[in-house]
């Protein structure tokens, strides 16, 4: 039987061509619904999979990363072929914020105990001298530190000025947390001398050329520009909400977002590096990853900060997401508008210059955010700059506004869904059977290259699944904030520096429910870990009378492999509608395991379901129950 993979890409490029018709007359629904629950399926196997890697890739419990500082964040467990046994101020910044969501979403004491050792963790690493300067004169820009926190002084591409300002978000996101649960002294005394030390690096070097993402440009770039104006604003709210303000974040957002307008071009796309000299087309994921960054449905569609469902931002995702497609083999033959293989940028050579996992999951994010934003507002506007976009779904559709009554959205809305969830199946195809995810796979065959178990892959994939869910994180921005100034000026301004305490954070913190945070008095302990989950696994698959389905794996209490001793799963509530057997097992909380399903006739013959292993990790956490939903391969 073809495994689920094989069925996942030749599903996926037969239904997108059957969308991608012109005209927008006809929809396959009950193909659209295979597709949609075999990606269900693969994100409810892969998210525990990435939560568990992340965790593993953080100091000091990290089982990963032996003898790295606690709060650390590891890029990768890997320490040759390349070295990755490093703490990028960047990617532990997104790998938090990507955490400290997840956290807001569901409480969680052990999270949140992790989310104080990287505050901790932080305000020592600003402390470090290194080779661009110390805490006030320079040194938050500074890449990478070694995994205990000490300084690393080899050759590098410095500064890297995104890292400030994306820690800040991280630290924000908590902080306002913290205000709306009634912890304010806590947020003001050890959360915000962290942030207003970054706010003050933020707006004194904004303006300064630096090195980019990928840290082989230096120049000014799109995606730093675009981390920095939104630290800047959500700065100046926050502190507001502490009591205090912050003045430098004032005057220096609006000069921001107005140099952030500089990068589009009348070429159809966004320039990824500006006053730089690389000789590439500046074409670059850098510009996906910047709109999903200041993604906020609030402000819906606004072109001048490149909302994922702008005009701007969605012509720019078809410019980057088609670069790549005569660059790959494993792109070949694959036309607009449906999914394929994303790199950093098209003229990339790093390890023969692949496709990124995060790459490609940024790309699949973008889509999820606009369809979120069209669903949230009712309707979807198509101006000549996004026409290029949505003639890849509809040869015939035009420019317009169209609400969601209408045919012309309804079948937009379904193509695109379908697009971006293709882009999930890319990542489905070519992740490790175990469901890991390295930094690249090859252009050729798709095979893991370069770093492997990256942790910023594992955020990456947890963003965009939590965004194809409709888990939305809090707003940043209000409408003044989208206002472009009618004359941009190259400034800078001082804040203030200090360094930042590192005291103990008090016990009990936990979310207020049904009280006012302005009075409230939490006495409430955190939870306790539960050290195992009992997880009821539901399996779709229609039987005959005289069968049953069963669940196999390598742990000791699913048979460990030996179909004999196989857990026998319920058909109580099979229905011909809803032909699903149930039945739970007591699993080690985090801890991996593979599995199958098998039928058992009623003379004893086994049948094995078709694919590859399953895998599962249940939750780490205070829940002690898990469900998982499966369909018979």
């Amino acid at each position: 039987m073809p495994s689920l993979t094989s069925l996942l890409a030749v599903g996926s490029l037969a239904l997108q061509t059957a969308l991608c018709l012109p005209g927008l007359n006809t929809f396959p629904d009950h193909n659209v619904k295979i597709l949609k629950r075999s990606v269900d399926t693969f994100v409810a196997t892969e998210s525990p999979i990435a939560l568990n890697h992340i965790l593993c890739n953080i100091g000091a419990s990290g089982a990963c990363v032996p003898g790295a500082g606690s709060g650390f964040v590891i890029a990768g467990p890997g320490q040759d072929n390349p070295n990755y046994f490093y703490t990028w101020t960047r990617d532990a910044a997104l790998v938090f914020k990507c955490l400290v969501d997840t956290f807001i979403d569901q409480y969680s004491s052990s999270l949140q105990i992790l989310i104080e050792n990287y505050i901790t963790a932080q305000a020592r690493l600003q402390t470090v001298q290194n080779p661009s300067g110390g805490l006030s004169s320079g040194g938050l820009g500074e890449p990478k530190f070694n995994a205990d926190g000490s300084a690393f002084t080899g050759s590098w591409g410095r500064p890297q000025r995104d890292g400030p300002a994306l820690r800040a978000t991280a630290l924000i996101t908590y902080a306002k947390w913290l205000v709306s649960n009634g912890y304010s002294s806590t947020a003001k005394s050890l959360v915000w001398p962290v942030i207003q030390n970054d706010l003050s690096y933020v707006s004194q070097y904004w303006n300064n050329t630096g090195f980019d993402l990928w840290e082989e440009v230096s120049g000014s770039s799109f995606f730093t520009i675009a981390a920095q104006h939104r630290a800047l604003v959500e700065g100046s709210a926050l502190a507001g909400q502490l009591g205090t303000s912050c003045t430098h974040c004032d005057s220096q957002a609006p000069q921001a977002l107005c140099f952030l307008q500089r990068f589009w071009t009348s070429k159809g796309y966004i320039l990824a590096n500006i006053n730089a000299n690389d000789g590439r087309t500046a074409k670059d994921a850098n510009t996906l990853l910047a709109s999903i960054h200041g993604f906020d449905p609030s402000i819906g569609c606004d072109a001048a900060t490149f909302q994922p469902c702008s005009d701007r931002a969605l012509a720019n995702h078809k410019v980057v997401s088609d670069s790549f497609r005569s660059v790959y083999s494993i792109n070949s033959g694959i036309p607009g508008g449906q999914a394929v293989s994303v790199g950093r940028y098209p003229e990339d050579v790093y390890y023969g210059g692949n496709p990124w996992y995060l790459c490609s999951l940024a790309a699949a994010e973008q889509l999820f955010d606009a369809l979120y934003t069209w669903n949230k507002q009712g309707f979807m506007t198509i101006t000549a700059v996004s026409l290029p976009f949505f003639r890849d779904f509809s040869a015939s559709v035009a420019i317009g506004t169209f609400a969601s009554s209408s045919n012309t959205y309804i079948g937009l809305f379904n193509a695109i869904q379908t697009y971006a969830d293709g882009y999930l199946v890319v990542i489905e195809n070519y992740a490790q059977a175990n469901g890991s995810l390295s930094e690249q796979f090859s252009k050729y065959d798709g095979h893991p290259l370069s770093a492997y178990d990256l942790t910023w892959s594992y955020a990456a994939f947890l963003t965009a699944a939590a965004r194809r869910s409709g888990k939305i994180p809090s707003s940043w921005i209000g409408p003044s904030d989208s206002v472009v100034p009618s004359t941009c000026s190259a400034s800078s301004a001082n804040g203030p520096y200090s360094v930042a305490p590192t005291s103990t954070f008090p016990a009990g913190q936990t979310p207020i429910t049904g009280t006012s945070t302005a009075t409230a008095s939490p006495t409430s302990p955190p939870c306790t870990i539960a050290e195992n989950v009992t997880v009821t696994f539901n399996e779709i698959v229609t039987t005959q009378f005289g069968q049953t389905i069963k669940i196999v794996g390598d742990a000791a209490n699913m048979g460990a492999w030996d179909p004999t001793k196989a857990v026998a799963l319920s058909a109580s509530q099979y229905t011909n509608s809803n032909p699903v057997w149930f039945g739970t097992v007591e699993l080690g909380s985090g801890i991996l395991v593979e599995y199958k399903y098998i039928n058992v006739a009623s003379d004893g013959t086994v049948t094995w379901e078709g694919g590859s292993n399953r895998v599962y990790t249940p939750p780490v956490g205070c829940a002690s129950t898990a469900v998982v939903n499966d369909v018979w391969r």
